[in-house]
């Protein structure tokens, strides 16, 4: 066969995106699923990521962290005025007994109380009153102060009117202040001696005060009284 008889067959045009060359034919459908494909895997694989809003989940040891802290600060707030009272309680009740021991070495003050001090404990000391004798205490339980004087038979009428009470509450032989306070005062109470006593007691915060009175010689009585005032 001669050339020309051989039959020309035009070039068909490339479709772009296929390889040089390749026919137009192919396996139908193809283009469509490739593109499918690619769609539905892009799809998935951004559905798969976060838990739905987009918000990873919290980190386990940062949240037991921050619940450790906030316990911490609660015991805190709490743990601390509860200790500072504790604390102060202790040293009050030790500057109380302290002051104690050092009025109790010093020994009674010979002197009057104040006004304020007879007005306080309610100790309406009578005017001629001779050898008056005093000290005051304070602990953070009461408030105590100690007096000694010797008056006349008229004058322990007055004061124990001043008082709120009265001859008639006088006990014979009886002694009303108690050892505590005799260890502190260095007072003495034994026998020998002609004594009445009485309690006369207020309301709180009043004062209640605690008289005994040597009336071995009743024209000059000595009056021994402890005032005890509640804060």
């Amino acid at each position: 066969m001669t050339a020309a008889e051989h039959h020309i067959v035009a070039r068909q045009p490339s479709t772009p995106g296929s390889p040089e060359g390749a026919g137009p034919s192919g396996p139908p459908g193809s283009s469509g699923s490739s593109g499918s494909s690619g769609s539905s895997g892009s799809t998935g694989s951004s559905g798969s990521s976060g838990d739905g809003d987009g918000t990873p989940p919290q980190d386990r040891r940062r949240v037991i962290r921050r619940r450790l802290i906030t316990l911490t600060i609660i015991v805190l707030l709490i743990g601390i005025p509860a200790g500072y009272l504790v604390i102060s309680a202790g040293q009050s009740r030790r500057s109380g007994k302290d002051k104690e021991a050092e009025a109790a070495a010093q020994g009674l003050r010979e002197d009057w109380p104040s006004g304020m001090q007879r007005r306080i404990f309610e100790l309406p000391v009578p005017g001629n009153a001779i050898g008056v004798q005093y000290y005051e205490t304070n602990n953070w339980k009461a408030s105590r102060m100690y007096v000694k004087f010797r008056t006349t038979s008229a004058g322990l009428d007055r004061f124990l009117s001043g008082v709120g009470t009265g001859r008639a509450a006088l006990e014979t032989g009886k002694v009303t202040i108690g050892e505590r306070d005799i260890k502190i005062t260095g007072w003495y109470f034994g026998p020998g001696v002609d004594w009445a006593g009485t309690v006369h007691k207020n309301k709180a915060p009043r004062p209640t005060q605690n008289i005994t009175v040597n009336m071995t010689d009743p024209a000059a009585p000595v009056v021994y009284v402890v005032s005890a005032a509640t804060p």
